[in-house]
């Protein structure tokens, strides 16, 4: 991989596009091309076409999806399905058509079955049911790793499906309607402390068990996965180790500074009671993460700190 290879990063100012922006920047990338939505509309297979032809990048990481936590997924079934095929099979498609060798797709752990083995291997993917509160979603992506696998297979090109744990970091969205677990609880827990710190309630018993990557660490992993050889079609990428919500809130609750009670509403869902991934196919690789859990909280909550005034938050 030279420094002038262009590379065309889809959700460049996402969370995850962003980061991996940052890491090959870091690098000595030169020549890296980012298209807001309002450029491009990736559900947009004959603009998707024009821009391949036009641009003519040499790899393709795609970190663009329509996201949310469990109740977007819940409330808008339809077009987390649909929108995020639509992306995916533009983005997908139209790299194949344009003769492009190399491609990331960026998945997510929802891939996978809900009461699967613990830890997660990548061979337990379409083995058993998926987590109703986000199948759409999870089957949209599921599409996306076998379109690189099938093109991988048929066409001998290096399409690579990276799927990563829980992501937080920069960037991330804080919108309490639409955000996932880590993001809401820190906002949640930063305004309770400003209105005299209190009481914070969070959903479920707080016992399912996550596992969380930050995000500048899953960039890591996609600047490894274009750097190195990957001989597998599937990959997860995760820190190996996980606690339960009930830790994270406290984790959270310690590093924003709320003094108040935290209470757990029974009523809501708990979602999978446990997603634990197994990573030694990425380890086999070489890589691994290098960001603990409390450090990473630390920054996130430094990083909106900062940024309060341009928080991300996704209308639905």
């Amino acid at each position: 991989m030279k420094k002038t290879t262009k590379i065309y990063i889809a959700g460049h100012r996402g969370m995850v596009g962003s980061a991996v922006w940052r890491a090959l920047v870091s690098r000595g990338y030169s020549n890296l091309i980012g298209k807001t939505s309002a450029e491009l509309d990736l559900r947009n297979q004959q603009a998707v076409t024009d821009f391949y032809k036009r641009e003519q990048p040499e790899v393709v990481i795609d970190g663009a999806a329509k996201v949310g936590g469990i109740l977007a997924n819940n409330d808008f079934p339809y077009q987390f399905l649909m929108e995020n095929m639509q992306i995916q099979n533009n983005l997908i498609d139209g790299a194949h058509k344009a003769g492009i060798e190399k491609f990331i797709f960026l998945g997510s752990s929802c891939i996978y079955p809900k009461f699967a083995p613990q830890p997660l291997k990548e061979e337990y993917l379409l083995t058993d049911s998926l987590e109703p509160t986000n199948e759409w979603y999870a089957i949209a992506k599921i599409t996306g790793v076998k379109a690189c696998q099938a093109i991988r297979c048929q066409y001998n090109k290096d399409y690579v499906s990276l799927m990563p744990t829980n992501l937080y970091g920069s960037f991330d969205n804080f919108d309490l309607q639409s955000s996932h677990v880590l993001p809401a609880m820190l906002r949640k827990f930063h305004e309770a402390k400003l209105n005299n710190h209190s009481d914070v309630t969070l959903w479920g018993s707080g016992t399912p068990m996550r596992e969380f990557l930050f995000v500048d660490d899953m960039a890591e992993a996609v600047v490894y996965a274009l750097e190195n050889n990957t001989p597998e079609y599937l990959y997860n990428i995760g820190t190996g180790k996980d606690i339960t919500i009930k830790e994270l809130a406290e984790s959270i609750q310690n590093v924003t500074g709320h003094q108040g009670k935290i209470l757990w509403d029974t009523s809501k869902p708990d979602g999978t009671p446990r997603k634990l991934m197994d990573v030694s196919k990425m380890a086999a690789i070489g890589w691994k993460y290098s960001t603990e859990l409390e450090d990473g909280i630390k920054k996130t909550y430094n990083w909106f700190l900062q940024n309060t005034d341009k928080i991300k938050e996704i209308k639905l």
